[in-house]
């Protein structure tokens, strides 16, 4: 990522130009305009016609160089690049500055400063020797950020500084970029689950019909198709050899549900049960695309991503390339919702061919614990990770309240959920496994007694 600009060394002639001179004054500078003029005022007093040039040079010197400064016609040309723009938390990224001076004229010393946001680290400055007419330099440096979100870097500032350090004058670029911190994610160990179809196979729908001619749809002939595929209908329809379409597989689907709910969670920082929630979202989504799913992070709002095409489901390849960047610059920017229920959320998910559900939920209350029991009718598969937000933040809970913890996580399971209970510090790729174990176990109860699989999800 790249932005860039140029900046002149030039206020102008007049008044507003001679006032930002002025304001330019260093604290050399204006140590010497007050001693010129003080010296210039006890030497009217006492008479003294040496004390009186004394302070006549003290007082113009600053004056002339915030002048000479001011007049000086430097052009100077600016560019950052951010490597990469995109990257988890707790990761550096590197930002390169490049400044170029377009003038004839050499420039003088060059302070350069870019604004950062306080938590990517301090602000960077950089003192650049005389830059020749034509001349560039470049320089670096890193940034990083425990907590997720979007973090302005910019605009790049320019300050021109004189021989004698009297006067200091700055400009600043307009550009500027953005650098997205995203969610830490941990990768997952493959496990599987009865009762759904992994990755890319034979859906329960087919994309094409092929039954009959009237559901044939064909495409232009293409070198190294079957040429027992041609079809002869249309290709005396339009003129050009046509051959039928290859029966597409529908990708096995996987919607990763975050609970966003403020009264669902307490406690803020990196440390939090929120942002854990919202690091294993993540790490769900990496991992069921990887694993070739069609997936979407859908909120208790009711806001899905990536929300274009069928279902709201990334498509192709490259589609899931791109809603991955979507999905995981959502999750940069995901905050506390002020919804109180699931409700919204469970409108969303239609009957029946959702595929697999995985939630991630914070503290649930009874009349949760049953939307979210109807939610598992709605999907071929269900994993739930229950936040206890209160244990994350004393460090346990009470014997009521792990009462009532087990009571809805076994009104979850009972409903078809494999539901897993998260403390305070959990491993995801422990409970991903525990997950998959409790969905073995299940299924071999269903089945009896056998340990056979005959779909999952890795």
């Amino acid at each position: 990522m790249t932005a860039g600009g140029s900046a002149s060394m030039e206020d102008g002639d007049g008044k507003g130009g001679l006032r930002a001179a002025l304001g330019g004054l260093t604290t050399r500078g204006r140590s010497f305009l007050a001693a010129g003029i003080a010296a210039a005022i006890c030497a009217y007093v006492l008479g003294q016609g040496d004390l009186l040039r004394v302070g006549l040079l003290l007082t113009v010197l600053p004056l002339v160089c915030a002048t000479v400064l001011l007049r000086t016609r430097y052009q100077v040309a600016g560019t950052r690049r951010l490597t990469p723009s995109r990257v988890p938390a707790g990761t550096e990224a590197r930002v390169h500055l490049r400044v170029e001076n377009v003038s004839r004229l050499p420039t003088g010393l060059l302070m350069l400063q870019d604004r950062v946001p306080y938590v990517l680290g301090p602000r960077p400055r950089f003192v650049l020797d005389r830059v020749e007419a034509g001349g560039r330099r470049e320089v670096s440096y890193r940034v990083r950020s425990d907590l997720r979100g979007r973090y302005p870097l910019g605009p790049l500032q320019l300050r021109l500084s004189d021989p004698f350090g009297m006067c200091e004058l700055t400009r600043s670029f307009s550009a500027y970029d953005t650098l997205v911190v995203v969610p830490r994610t941990q990768p997952l160990p493959p496990v599987r689950l009865a009762g759904e179809a992994s990755g890319y196979g034979e859906g329960r729908q087919r994309s094409l019909a092929l039954a009959g001619e009237d559901d044939v749809i064909p495409r232009g002939y293409r070198h190294g198709d079957d040429l027992r595929r041609v079809h002869w209908r249309s290709t005396a329809r339009y003129g050009e050899l046509m051959v039928r379409r290859e029966e597409q597989p529908q990708r096995a689907r996987c919607t990763v549900l975050l609970d966003t709910r403020r009264i669902a969670y307490q406690g803020t920082g990196p440390d939090s049960p929120f942002e854990w929630a919202v690091s294993g979202a993540a790490s769900a989504l990496v991992h069921m695309l990887e694993r070739g799913f069609a997936v979407r992070l859908l909120t208790d709002d009711g806001s899905s991503v990536p929300g274009e095409g069928e279902g709201g489901f990334a498509g192709s390849t490259q589609e899931s390339a791109d809603s991955a960047g979507l999905m995981m610059d959502t999750l940069a920017d995901v905050d506390h919702s002020d919804g109180g229920g699931l409700s919204r959320a469970y409108d969303v998910l239609r009957g029946g061919n959702e595929g697999l559900l995985v939630a991630f939920l914070g503290d649930v209350d009874d009349e949760q614990t049953a939307v979210a029991a109807r939610m598992r009718q709605r999907s071929g598969g269900a994993v739930a990770f229950v936040l206890d937000s209160a244990a994350w933040m004393h460090g346990g809970a009470s014997d009521a309240e792990l009462a009532a913890s087990e009571e809805r996580l076994r009104r979850l399971r009972e409903s078809g959920w494999t539901a897993v209970a998260v403390g305070p510090g959990a491993d995801l790729a422990q409970l991903w496994q525990q997950a998959g174990q409790q969905s073995s176990v299940a299924q071999s109860a269903l089945s009896g007694g056998t340990t056979g699989f005959t779909g999952g999800w890795s």
